[in-house]
């Protein structure tokens, strides 16, 4: 994700149209990693020709790096002046407030039909879909074969065969033989990507919270006696190994193995690192679930403009601009359709171990208003659980009452 800390605006091209022109704003997360591939590009492209063929209707596109983006979401609904749409990290506040248009309002049958079914129900309030998937991601092993053939060691598939795996790694002197990010970064990922593959989550069977179940509670105290307490995680404590450094460390080949997302890919091959891929061990075995991520586009009532909203996320949501856009950034499509050409598309051969998993796909639970507030517990305190003399039931049963604290004052207001 860029953190570039630019502001493009986008649109109108010099057009100047009548009294009765619609101008739609949209402000759009940055998932460049430079100026040369900056998604202002992408939305000025897609804006010129959607402006070709609505001469009545003009979008003027706002780019903020995600370190702002939602920050200047925030700030503008706050100052009544909000966008018509955003594309940014969350709904959920906006939705509870009634600030937003249900898809159905907005899109054609088709295109509301087309989501991935999983990233349509995260979507989802009561029912009611209020957050329409703009982009998503899973999560796969990632494992450095160089080093892998040197320590005489095949990807693992389960617990044990990681942990056995790591060991065998230290003793070859791999500096990072797992590397774990609890930092503060993106801790909840990490997290949620272990609880899995442990039979957890952070919510359980009835949609609850139930962050300090003892499924949970086994995996983080797995997590801190055979894989920590061993010295198998590197020099750098895991509660303050952040994601970034993880993957410049792996990309540096200094780590053995560690979960990674697509972006990953372009990294390691541009240092020559040589990376295999494999679905997230289990207890005993494969994972049943991997996580999944998603970045969502929502729509606003206060400017009106459902119609034109509506046409234009039509024209967003078309096969080829949600393939334009996953390509672009190594993402994976949030539509039926494009996922089917895209799983069948030689070109996207790389992408496809992680498009395979999205069926898989558990996401963070993003319909709540209090997971906001959750997750910067989690990313705060869960470094602690698998620290040496750490308590997995203490630090896990803090957060599920941060949780269950958090979800009360969201169900009073």
């Amino acid at each position: 994700m860029s953190a570039l800390g630019m502001t493009a605006v986008l649109g109108g091209c010099g057009i100047t149209g009548g009294s009765d022109d619609v101008t739609l704003r949209l402000v759009a997360a940055d998932y460049g990693d430079s100026a040369s591939n900056s998604s202002e590009k992408y939305w000025a492209k897609l804006v010129e020709e959607y402006e070709s063929d609505h001469p009545g209707v003009r979008v003027e596109v706002d780019v903020y790096s995600w370190n702002d983006v939602d920050r200047k979401v925030k700030e503008m609904v706050e100052a009544g002046d909000a966008p018509d749409m955003a594309q940014i990290g969350a709904y959920a506040d906006y939705a509870a407030d009634g600030l937003l248009y249900p898809a159905d309002e907005l899109l054609s049958i088709p295109v509301q039909a087309d989501f991935a079914a999983q990233l349509a129900t995260a979507g989802q309030i009561d029912g009611a879909q209020y957050g329409m998937p703009f982009a998503a991601s899973t999560r796969l092993l990632f494992y450095n074969k160089t080093l892998f053939q040197k320590a005489g060691v095949t990807p693992p598939t389960s617990w044990d065969e990681l942990a056995a795996a790591a060991a065998a790694l230290k003793a070859e002197g791999v500096k990072y033989p797992y590397a774990l990010p609890l930092g503060p970064e993106e801790a909840q990922a990490e997290t949620m990507q272990w609880l899995l593959s442990g039979g957890g989550g952070y919510t359980d069977t009835s949609g609850g919270y139930g962050i300090d179940s003892a499924e949970n509670v086994g995996t983080f105290t797995w997590l801190r006696d055979e894989l920590v307490g061993k010295d198998l995680t590197g020099p750098v404590a895991p509660g303050k190994l952040n994601r970034a450094d993880a993957f410049a460390a792996f990309a540096d080949g200094q780590v053995g193995m560690l979960n990674g997302h697509p972006s990953l890919m372009k990294m390691a091959e541009k240092n020559g690192v040589k990376y295999g891929m494999v679905p997230m061990p289990g207890v005993d075995g494969e994972s049943d679930a991997t996580m999944g991520v998603a970045d969502w586009m929502l729509a606003f009532k206060q400017n009106g403009h459902q119609k034109e909203i509506g046409e234009f996320l039509d024209f967003v949501y078309s096969d080829e601009n949600v393939l334009a856009f996953s390509r672009e950034y190594d993402l994976l499509p949030v539509t039926n359709s494009a996922s089917d050409v895209m799983s069948a598309a030689e070109e996207d051969s790389e992408l496809q171990p992680f498009l395979k998993e999205l069926p898989l796909a558990e996401l963070y639970p993003v319909g709540k208003t209090s997971w906001a507030d959750v997750s910067a517990q989690v990313k705060k305190r869960i470094g602690q659980a698998v620290a040496p003399g750490g308590s997995p039931s203490a630090v896990l049963g803090k957060l599920e009452s941060t949780a269950l604290t958090a979800e009360g004052a969201a169900a009073a207001n």
